[in-house]
C-alpha cells in the first residue's frame, strides 16, 4: 500500500473507537459490531436475522451515528409501495412541470425494518440501488449519497406474515449477522443503562461522512495473493458441486469474501490478507446466499455447517511471501 495515499496510517485505533461507541448502545455484542463495521467499510450491506426485540434497530442507528451520516429508517409493511421506498415525480401545477421527490432509500445510511415484511414487488426496489448505488425513477437515473448502506432486518422465516427474500437481494448483502439474547450479566447492565434515558439520545458521532469514505477507500487497497485468490474460487467451486445445495456462491459473493478479508486486515493494521481473514468470515458472508436443496432440509441440515465441513476439509494455503502494493 503507497504510503503518499494514505490518511489514516493507524486504522485501528479509529475502528476500536467506533466499536466502544456503538457498545454504550448495544452491550456484549462486540463481535458482531466489529462484523458489522467491517461489512461497511467493505462497501456492502447489512442482512440482520433475529428475533423482536434484541436490538436490530438500535444496532443500525448506533452505526449510522458513529460515522456521521444521514440516517433513514423505512417501515416494511405489506401495503408499502415501490415508490414509498425510492421517491416519485410529482407534478407541480405553477411549474407545469414534473418534480422529482426523493424517498427514504436517497440516503447514505438506510434501515429497512423487518424487510421481510413487505411484498416481493417491494423488495425489488431495492435491488438497483444495493447494486450500482443509484435508482431509476420515470426513466431517469439518480446517483446516490457515498457511503450508501442498506442495513435490512428481518424476522425468522417461520414467523406469520413474512416473506422469503429473493435469492437475487439476498446475494446483495455482504453479511448476515444475528445479535441473540444477551447473558444475564449484560442484560442487567442493560437495564442500568436504560433506566434514566437511552444511551442513543447522547451518542456522538466518532468520525465524519468524508473520513468514512477514506477508510473505504484505503481498505480496498490491500493486497490479497494470488494463492488467497485461488483459495476463495476452489471453495465457491465446492459449494456449486455439493449434493445439498440447489445454489451455490455466486462470483459475487467470491468478490465479496475477497472485499471483506481486504477490510479485515486493514482494520488489524495490515496490508496484507492472510488465510485466518478468510476462515474468520467466510460463514457471515456466504451462508445466506446457499439455497439448500428440499431434500437437505428435509433431513435438518443446514448451510453453516456443510459450508464449515467443506472449509475444514480444504487445505490452507501457506502463503511464503507477501508483496505489499
Amino acid at each position: 500500500m503507497a504510503s503518499k495515499t494514505r490518511i489514516f496510517d493507524q486504522p485501528q485505533p479509529l475502528v476500536e473507537r467506533m466499536i466502544m461507541n456503538v457498545e454504550k448502545v448495544i452491550v456484549g455484542k462486540r463481535e458482531t459490531i466489529e462484523k458489522a463495521f467491517i461489512a461497511m467499510l467493505s462497501g456492502g450491506h447489512l442482512l440482520l436475522e433475529d428475533v423482536p426485540g434484541v436490538g436490530k434497530t438500535m444496532l443500525a442507528r448506533a452505526l449510522a451515528k458513529t460515522i456521521g451520516c444521514e440516517f433513514k429508517r423505512i417501515q416494511c409493511t405489506p401495503d408499502l409501495l415501490p415508490s414509498d421506498v425510492t421517491g416519485v415525480s410529482v407534478f407541480n401545477v405553477k411549474s407545469n412541470e414534473f418534480e422529482f421527490r426523493p424517498g427514504p432509500l436517497m440516503t447514505s445510511v438506510v434501515l429497512a425494518d423487518e424487510c421481510n415484511r413487505t411484498s416481493p414487488k417491494t423488495q425489488s426496489a431495492f435491488l438497483e440501488a444495493m447494486e450500482e448505488k443509484r435508482v431509476t425513477i420515470d426513466g431517469t437515473s439518480y446517483e446516490l449519497p457515498k457511503p450508501f448502506v442498506v442495513i435490512a432486518t428481518q424476522n425468522p422465516m417461520d414467523y406469520e406474515g413474512t416473506y422469503a427474500l429473493p435469492e437475487a437481494q439476498m446475494d446483495r448483502f455482504m453479511m448476515k449477522l444475528s445479535l441473540g439474547y444477551p447473558t444475564h450479566d449484560q442484560e442487567i447492565l442493560m437495564l442500568d443503562r436504560l433506566q434514566d434515558r437511552h444511551p442513543l439520545e447522547s451518542l456522538k458521532p466518532v468520525i465524519v461522512q468524508d473520513e468514512f469514505v477514506q477508510l473505504q477507500k484505503e481498505a480496498v487497497m490491500v493486497h490479497v495473493d494470488n494463492t488467497l485468490k485461488d483459495f476463495i474460487v476452489r471453495l465457491a467451486l465446492a459449494t456449486r458441486d455439493h449434493a445439498d445445495f440447489y445454489i451455490g456462491a455466486s462470483p459475487r459473493a467470491s468478490y465479496a469474501l475477497m472485499r471483506a478479508a481486504q477490510t479485515a486486515a486493514y482494520v488489524k493494521g495490515r496490508t496484507f490478507v492472510v488465510p485466518d481473514d478468510i476462515k474468520d468470515l467466510v460463514l457471515p458472508v456466504w451462508t445466506h446466499r446457499l439455497i439448500l436443496t428440499s431434500d437437505a432440509r428435509m433431513m435438518g441440515r443446514s448451510a453453516d455447517l456443510i459450508l464449515q465441513g467443506l472449509l475444514d476439509g480444504m487445505q490452507t494455503p501457506v502463503l511464503r511471501y507477501v508483496t505489499a502494493k
